[in-house]
């Protein structure tokens, strides 16, 4: 298993240079509802730019994007970005598939991706993206069914959140890669918990939410540094 501490760049030997990485995803990634911190993104941008390691992280999130969406923009949002223009990222942390999840309409309306599509969309992405790096995954989390619909259509349920969930769980197993499974750690803490880190949306987290995320992340082993 892949972590921070041994990363190699290009397949050579183990580089104490700082590591060129992208964050890429939805709004979790983007962060979302945290106006304090950024999102968990950005507090670990942060948190590394102040630690000896100094890595370079690029936030490449995007509200409402689903998995087929960042496959398309994957090779191509990096390219660009200062210290990893026209090369390889050293690292791909990937979080994305809430968006593929709602019931459109109604709570028994179909899924906005289907099972049977986004089994075969997840498993490209992966594919894609570990041609050009190592890369980590950070699970979605559990949404607040109280507050659906969002913007009145879109039904999201933690029955379908945990079929993708485990669909993309087992995708990055078969890959060996690190898979950070939020959705099933927040659901053991309770609802009353659950809640607490949430938005008045249902869908985002609050402040509290993000440093609960950037917290788990930080102290996640694969990514631990």
């Amino acid at each position: 298993m892949q972590t921070l501490d041994n990363l190699t760049l290009n397949n050579q030997a183990p580089s104490s240079q700082p590591l060129r990485i992208i964050a890429i995803g939805d709004s979790l990634v983007y962060g979302y509802g945290d106006k304090e911190g950024g999102g968990w993104v950005e507090r670990l941008r942060r948190h590394w730019m102040n630690s000896p390691q100094d890595h370079v992280l690029y936030n490449l999130g995007i509200r409402g994007d689903r998995t087929s969406q960042v496959k398309k923009r994957l090779s191509l949002e990096f390219s660009y970005r200062g210290e990893i223009r026209n090369k390889y990222p050293d690292l791909i942390i990937m979080s994305v598939g809430v968006n593929d999840t709602p019931r459109l309409g109604h709570n028994q309306g179909r899924n906005q991706t289907s099972y049977e599509q986004f089994s075969v969309e997840i498993n490209s992405l992966l594919d894609q993206a570990q041609e050009l790096a190592p890369v980590m995954f950070v699970g979605m989390i559990p949404v607040d069914e109280d507050k659906m619909p969002f913007l009145d259509c879109f039904y999201f349920n933690l029955r379908d959140q945990y079929h993708y969930k485990e669909i993309t769980k087992q995708a990055c197993q078969l890959r060996n890669i690190p898979y950070l499974d939020t959705f099933d750690l927040w659901m053991s803490r309770g609802e009353n918990w659950r809640k607490s880190q949430m938005s008045p949306d249902g869908l985002h987290p609050n402040v509290k939410g993000y440093e609960t995320l950037f917290q788990e992340i930080q102290q996640w082993q694969p990514i631990f540094s």
